[in-house]
């Protein structure tokens, strides 16, 4: 390891926070205090890097780095805002010898610290507050919250326990001593409860009830919410009296790994699906193109698409689109004829048929955004609201 890491480091620290207050990401100074004096590097020993060119076989080339293997392009990395792979598919590296991944599900990361330091702020998160973070991860972002609260009043949980190891090793050997146990987010932690905030770094396919049974009167809940379309929102809840919840979506784009409980089954080959539609289709009133498209609004339409269909996947295969629910065993196509695209559906559930009733109250609505949404939870279930649009109900935790 080089001698000049640590000179190195907080250059490259007091750099990274310079750029975030710029951008806007550290308008509280204490935040940018502690970004300044958490050292990344040491919750980041490996990590992966995309290579600039696919391989032979059209994945992703995932190039493993170290301070070892090539220690000028470790460490800015380690401080650039950028989300650093540690995990895929739930392998383990050994980075003492790592190898190039071809492909793979990210299952472990360090989040961009600007993502970071903005749900801190957006919970809310201040002195006083005993806060329960779900989805240690590399630890970074617990570092952070024990250098602005003390670490007494920090719980952190993550599923997998060789994670939490690694991230329990990186803030001990740092100072930070906050509370850490293995545990499945959807339960949250009952031995440290009540919370002032809870904040997830992972998504959830509904708000779990057993959260806001550990927040205090008033607490807030910051989640990230998705599915098994891929749609994200994030919302930031309230808890009453009653233990119920309320809260408005927030708006911009944010995505994060899903729980690992929460995570899509697997489907099969959607050639199999499609045999069991009928021949005869329909012209689709909507593109597909609007819950598929890489831009703002399409993001928040496929949250809104799969909130009617919560048990769909989608996936393309040549140009056609597959809609697949594996609860209810309904299926849908959609493919491109001439000037427009035409449906076949089967099984219990229309989906397509569906997400066109949400895009056509969407644009009678005048394509509300993500903000004039809010999420209402209780015992009977939880429903996206819009004053111009029906109810959508999430799934049942």
């Amino acid at each position: 390891m080089p001698a000049d890491l640590e000179t190195d480091s907080v250059r490259l620290r007091e750099a990274l926070a310079k750029t975030l207050a710029e951008d806007g990401a550290l308008g509280d100074p204490a935040w940018r205090q502690a970004v300044e004096a958490v050292p990344r590097h040491r919750f980041v020993p490996g990590f992966y890097l995309p290579s600039d060119e696919p391989g032979a076989d059209g994945l992703t080339v995932w190039e493993p780095v170290t301070a070892e293997l090539d220690y000028g392009r470790w460490l800015p990395a380690a401080y650039s805002d950028t989300t650093l792979i540690t995990q895929f598919d739930g392998d383990e590296p050994d980075w003492k010898a790592p190898k190039v991944r071809h492909g793979g599900a990210p299952t472990s990361s360090s989040t961009l610290p600007s993502l970071v330091v903005r749900m801190w702020a957006d919970a809310d998160v201040r002195e006083g507050h005993t806060v329960l973070e779900i989805g240690t991860g590399t630890g970074y972002s617990t570092a952070l919250a024990c250098e602005r609260l003390g670490s007494a009043d920090v719980t952190s949980i993550e599923v997998d326990p060789h994670r939490l190891a690694q991230a329990a090793d990186a803030l001990y050997g740092l100072g930070y001593t906050p509370t850490l146990a293995v545990a499945d987010g959807l339960f949250g932690y009952w031995p440290e409860a009540s919370f002032d905030r809870i904040v997830g770094a992972c998504s959830f396919r509904a708000v779990p009830l057993a959260l806001l049974a550990q927040s205090r009167p008033g607490g807030k809940i910051l989640l990230t919410l998705s599915g098994w379309l891929y749609g994200y929102a994030r919302v930031l809840l309230t808890v009453a009296e009653d233990g119920t919840a309320e809260g408005r979506l927030l708006p911009g784009t944010v995505s994060f790994m899903s729980a690992r409980t929460h995570a899509a089954p697997v489907f099969g080959n959607p050639a199999h699906w499609a045999a069991g539609l009928p021949e005869a289709g329909r012209a689709s009133r909507h593109s597909p193109e609007r819950i598929t498209a890489a831009t703002e609004e399409a993001f928040h339409l496929r949250f809104l698409a799969q909130s009617a269909v919560p048990d769909a996947q989608m996936t393309t295969v040549g140009e056609v689109v597959h809609l697949v629910d594996v609860v209810t065993g309904s299926a849908a196509t959609l493919t491109p004829v001439e000037d427009r695209w035409e449906v076949r559906e089967g099984g219990p559930v229309r989906l397509w048929e569906r997400i066109e009733a949400v895009l056509s109250a969407y644009d009678e609505a005048g394509r509300p955004g993500p903000e004039t949404f809010t999420l209402h939870v209780y015992d009977g279930g939880q429903h996206l609201r819009h004053p111009q649009m029906p109810g959508l109900p999430l799934p049942r935790p």
